[in-house]
């Protein structure tokens, strides 16, 4: 229980950061529109789905890096993430409270932007809805935790795309599979056990990477 309160009580402060600051939401919001915009006039007329559905999920992955770059700002400007590594508390809940908070950014802007999309191109069916979730998932378990390993380095701007891209290629094939074929269970499986081996390692090994 006392775990779940430590999450619970990272993850507000993060939100409550932002919607004081208003820094990460808006910046995503606008990207990810502005890409649909760029991609409905720069994609052929009569173009795929499946040219559509890569598009879609190219645009995505960049917005969340984009939000993922800022998950540490706040700690890193004040210089107070060694104080945050210190507390009293398990440090994989540092991890898990960051992970929440990307994750209601990131569904926020799509909240917004999924629509758009659907406006722009072939619409959205369920199965690309609900690889859309299970993604997001990985994306921020994932991504947060490379996030942590750029911020100790000297170019975090530089390191965290060169880490976080490659391992986010099995996600971008699992969610344009669900997005395009008839038969979508096999792609949206391969996403929910991208998650859950994901999640754990990163769990397990959060401890020692933000301790060295």
């Amino acid at each position: 229980m006392t775990y779940l309160s430590d999450v619970a009580a990272l993850a507000r402060k993060d939100l409550l950061l932002e919607l004081r600051a208003k820094d990460t939401l808006p910046a995503m919001l606008l990207f990810v529109l502005a890409v649909f915009v760029v991609f409905h006039f720069a994609l052929p007329s009569g173009s795929s789905d499946l040219a559509a559905s890569g598009l879609l999920w190219v645009a995505l992955v960049f917005t969340a890096l984009l939000g993922l770059g800022r998950a540490f700002v706040p700690e890193r400007e004040q210089q107070v993430f060694d104080g945050l590594v210190l507390a009293p508390c398990d440090r994989s809940a540092i991890w898990a409270a960051k992970s929440l908070a990307v994750l209601a950014f990131l569904g926020a802007a799509e909240v917004v932007a999924l629509p758009v999309f659907a406006a722009f191109f072939h619409g959205i069916g369920a199965a690309t809805v609900a690889g859309v979730v299970l993604a997001d998932l990985g994306i921020c378990a994932v991504g947060t935790f490379v996030g942590a390993i750029a911020t100790a380095g000297r170019a975090r701007e530089l390191l965290l795309p060169l880490l976080f891209l490659p391992l986010a290629i099995p996600i971008v094939i699992g969610g344009v599979g669900a997005s395009v074929v008839d038969a979508p269970g096999r792609y949206l499986g391969f996403l929910a056990l991208y998650d859950v081996v994901f999640a754990v390692l990163c769990w397990a090994s959060f401890e020692y990477v933000v301790t060295e």
